[in-house]
């Protein structure tokens, strides 16, 4: 059956539809990783978006117990060039099926790809037909996300570390029990005074979807806790809790999402190679007006990749340190935080 995509800028791709859900829309952005489909269709900060797989061959290798990063598929829908089995059968189309996600193959990602990073990310409608208007926003978006209600996992054995969950993945939760600590997940809205009663090790302030220009309620909250625990905030996290300190976000043309970014320790020089998924950036010179000092930067446009606070136990994150997918030397991030809680102390300062 044919399907269509119609872009805010009123380009049209027309494709191959795949699934019987009939409509989807959302914010159109690209994904560069040539593996991790299924990671990034259950990552919340996707929640809301249509991806574009840039690699021309998409469900070659099924599905993988154990590798989604949410219970759910988060996109509002999936474009591909060409959608395959892995030999078996089509594993991949039909989880996306029973989920009720709109997929177009068939189309010109190439094409796709390059009008996006010329105009940026931008709404687009999928549909059987080209009727509809192409619009939205992401605001409250991330009450769909969060947890409904604390949920802890693991034993206290190295101490306690509780996730502000704007949409976090499982991967980041999993890596701080790894680890030896406990971790109780609580709704991104949870006040201050009830963190403080779960009496936290550390505080884990975690990714999720949209802008965080739109939880400007919720950043005192992040300063508060940020600065009585140890804290590590991780995408969206990152972004709270630089503007709960008073910089500036940004939002990039067609932002980086990806498994392969470069991002460099501006302390140490070293470089990691990093994945990645953000539309949004703190503006570099308005951590002039705040006590953050930067810490790590994208090697390609020297956007902030991270900061650290001079006195305070604090560590800021723009890449994801969980890759899932993606190269893993960035989870040394995790040990660092570790060491935070373990010692009281700011690492880098």
């Amino acid at each position: 059956m044919n399907g269509t995509l119609t872009l805010q800028n009123g380009m049209t791709f027309h494709g191959t539809w795949e699934t019987s859900a009939r409509l989807g829309k959302g914010e159109v952005v690209f994904f560069t990783g040539m593996t991790g489909y299924q990671e990034v269709l259950t990552d919340p900060s996707y929640a809301g978006q249509v991806i574009v797989f840039t690699y021309p061959l998409i469900g070659q290798y099924g599905l993988e117990a154990g590798a989604s990063e949410s219970v759910d598929i988060q996109v509002a829908g999936v474009i591909v060039q060409t959608l395959t089995g892995n030999g078996q059968s089509n594993e991949l189309k039909d989880w996306l099926e029973q989920a009720g996600i709109p997929v177009l193959s068939g189309i010109d990602t190439r094409t796709l790809v390059h009008t996006l990073r010329q105009e940026g990310d931008q709404w687009g409608l999928l549909a059987m037909n080209s009727n509809g208007q192409v619009e939205g926003d992401f605001l409250q978006i991330t009450e769909t996300v969060t947890t409904a209600k604390p949920v802890q996992l693991g034993t206290n054995q190295k101490g306690h570390i509780v996730c502000l969950d704007f949409g976090v993945k499982s991967s980041m939760v999993e890596a701080m029990l790894a680890r030896g600590y406990g971790v109780t997940t609580v709704p991104y809205d949870t006040p201050a005074e009830a963190i403080h009663r779960l009496k936290p090790d550390g505080v884990l302030v975690s990714n999720g979807p949209g802008d965080p220009r739109d939880l400007m309620d919720r950043i005192e909250t992040v300063r508060e806790v940020a600065l009585r625990y140890p804290t590590l905030g991780i995408c969206m996290g990152h972004q709270l809790i630089a503007l709960s300190f008073g910089a500036s976000i940004e939002k990039q043309t067609y932002g980086h999402r990806g498994s392969n970014h470069p991002v460099r320790n501006v302390q140490t020089g070293e470089v990691w190679m990093t994945s990645q998924n953000h539309g949004y950036v703190v503006t570099r010179d308005s951590l002039e007006r705040t006590p953050l000092e930067l810490l790590f930067e994208n090697v390609n446009d020297l956007s902030v990749e991270g900061t650290t606070h001079p006195t305070a136990p604090i560590l800021t994150a723009q890449f994801h340190p969980e890759a899932s997918p993606g190269p893993k030397e960035a989870q040394a991030l995790f040990d660092q935080f570790d060491e935070m809680i373990q010692q009281g102390v700011n690492v880098y300062a």
